[in-house]
């Protein structure tokens, strides 16, 4: 522990800390940018590049960054003299003297870190004019907009790309005015390792990253003459409400069923029926290579930047993963076969919209190998939850106020397995559930598995089915899953069944969530909003989900069959490696 005084307070941090570490034990506010420190996520960005942070240490009064500046032994620092003030205030309109002024119409309004720092810090004109830099807005892909004229150079998104994602797709280019948070050869991001997970998106402070907006494409499939169905993921319930001032974690799952029908949907189903549906198909194709001396381990498919991930790294692992679609996807291809025959309805007049917490979900629903046939996608339409909540404000709708509501059947019918599917570790649990059923034919007592349920990058565990111990990992974050899938590749380590979620902590913090702004407790209020849904459910487990069992006996037939796989699964693709 080292002693130092803030503003004539004396206080003890320990060695190695920052003085904006030292700053918040003492309750003082110094306000940043740039800076953001996610331990829980192993994230931390102490570029110092914004310097708003800056702050007089020693009786100079030399200003440094608190973000970057270790303590030391008797330092003295002040973080309320008028020359910080004015150094503040100057790097603030530095920022803005070349940052677009269309505020009113940013993706990020209301949301903007520079928006709010400039509020804070008082600016009221903006003393500097010039040249301001003039760049290609990047829309070439159908997940993520890049546009570099609002980006601050605060290389939070090149952090999180390069050091937590490992995918390497952003990276400054140029020096100078010139510089640019960009790709390879300024390459469209299509034309990158970009998996889309948005996690860029999610940490960047201005707008300079934001997803694809689909909204006005939902407006008009609801105003056409097309049967409009919409799913629900179980991220997407306990995040919703943030949107609307309510308590993080808040489990408004009858309130959303309600909004969506105000909406115009047809249709209100649960992709957490889906994700019942993937169990018994994963936990089947588990329990095939398991009784059938197959290749171990099998890798969760649930997640499109995951497999986008795997399909540009490890192609010499492709005959791992397992081939399932993701739940949402399952559900298209099940709406626009099963229930389009039930209703008497051409799949081609159906728009299937799915509400994810993802941005991925958007490049997902436009590839080709997920269809039904012909120019008949699983899914037309993908909205985030922002996006979602966007359209339920258009409608000036008290979202607090809604009744609840229930989803409609069949494919509305959930049990608790496919509600934990939004959490790191949920899939992976709730296919143990049901492969346990699969291979014993009874059913596993103790359902919960508690350190697979933790907020930590790598999980493992094991269960014991037929005297043989069952070894399982989960990881979640892309950097997560390099790690384990070289283990796996050195042989280094051993496992059965493996579950991989792109973002940390899983769907629970998608790139398509409402904004954390750095606070990692939200995530786990979400996570245990998802666990209590499950408890609260009087089926907790896929295979004894009466809606999962009529489909397979009206329709599919048996699990991971002949019927089951030319509906439910799907390929991998082997695409291009970039370096950066």
């Amino acid at each position: 522990m080292v002693e130092i005084t803030i503003n004539n307070k004396k206080i003890k941090v320990e060695k190695g800390s920052t003085i904006l570490d030292a700053a918040k034990l003492a309750n003082i506010h110094i306000p940043t940018l740039c800076h953001l420190d996610l331990h829980d996520m192993n994230m931390v960005n102490r570029e110092a590049n914004c310097r708003v942070c800056m702050v007089e240490v020693g009786d100079w009064g030399k200003l440094e960054p608190a973000c970057a500046t270790l303590v030391k032994e008797g330092m003295s620092v002040r973080t309320d003299t008028l020359k910080v003030i004015q150094s503040r205030r100057t790097m603030v309109e530095l920022l803005l003297s070349n940052h677009p002024t269309d505020c009113l119409i940013c993706e990020k309004n209301g949301e903007c870190e520079l928006q709010d720092l400039a509020a804070v810090t008082g600016i009221k004109n903006i003393r500097y004019e010039g040249e301001r830099i003039d760049y290609p807005i990047d829309d070439s892909s159908l997940s993520i907009i890049r546009d570099p004229n609002k980006c601050i150079l605060c290389k939070r998104c090149e952090t999180i790309c390069n050091e937590v994602q490992t995918v390497g797709t952003l990276t400054d280019i140029g020096r100078g005015f010139e510089t640019v948070i960009g790709t390879a050869f300024n390459n469209p991001m299509f034309q990158t390792n970009c998996t889309f997970c948005g996690q860029c998106l999610s940490v960047c402070p201005t707008g300079a990253l934001h997803e694809v907006n689909n909204v006005d494409k939902v407006y008009a499939a609801l105003n056409s003459k097309k049967t409009v169905i919409v799913q629900t993921a179980p991220a997407v319930r306990v995040a919703l409400g943030e949107e609307f001032g309510m308590e993080p974690g808040s489990l408004v799952t009858g309130k959303m069923v309600s909004g969506l029908r105000a909406l115009g949907f047809d249709y209100v189903f649960d992709t957490d029926f889906a994700a019942d549906v993937t169990v018994m198909e994963e936990a089947a194709e588990f329990v095939h290579r398991f009784k059938n001396n197959g290749k171990l381990p099998i890798l969760t498919s649930c997640c499109p930047s995951w497999v986008k991930f795997i399909e540009h790294n490890f192609a010499d692992l492709f005959d791992i993963p397992s081939t399932c679609k993701s739940p949402h996807e399952m559900f298209g291809s099940l709406v626009k076969t099963y229930f389009a025959g039930k209703k008497l309805i051409d799949p081609k007049d159906i728009v299937v919209v799915s509400i994810m917490p993802c941005v991925a979900k958007k490049y997902e629903s436009a590839r080709p190998e997920l269809s039904i046939g012909e120019n008949v996608s699983d899914v037309d339409i993908v909205l985030t939850t922002r996006e979602l909540a966007s359209m339920l404000k258009d409608f000036s709708i008290s979202f607090a106020d809604l009744p609840d509501d229930d989803f409609d059947n069949p494919l509305g019918e959930s049990s608790g397995a496919g509600v934990i599917f939004g959490a790191s570790g949920g899939v992976l649990e709730a296919t143990l559930r049901t492969a346990h059923h699969l291979i014993t034919g009874e059913e596993l007592e103790d359902i919960e598995f508690h350190n697979l349920s933790e907020l930590k990058g790598i999980k493992e565990a094991s269960v014991t089915i037929e005297g043989r111990e069952i070894k399982v990992a989960v990881a979640s974050g892309l950097g997560n899953a390099r790690e384990l899938l070289h283990n796996i590749r050195k042989g280094k380590k051993s496992y059965d069944v493996i579950e991989i979620m792109a973002c940390p902590a899983g769907c629970i913090s998608g790139g398509g969530q409402p904004f954390i702004h750095g606070d990692v407790s939200i995530i786990e209020k979400r996570k245990k909003a998802l666990r209590t849904e499950d408890r609260n459910k009087s089926i907790r487990k896929s295979h004894l989900n009466p809606s999962v069992i009529q489909i397979y006996d009206e329709f599919l037939g048996e699990p991971y069959g002949e019927k089951a796989h030319k509906l439910l699964h799907t390929t991998l693709v082997e695409r291009e490696k970039y370096e950066i």
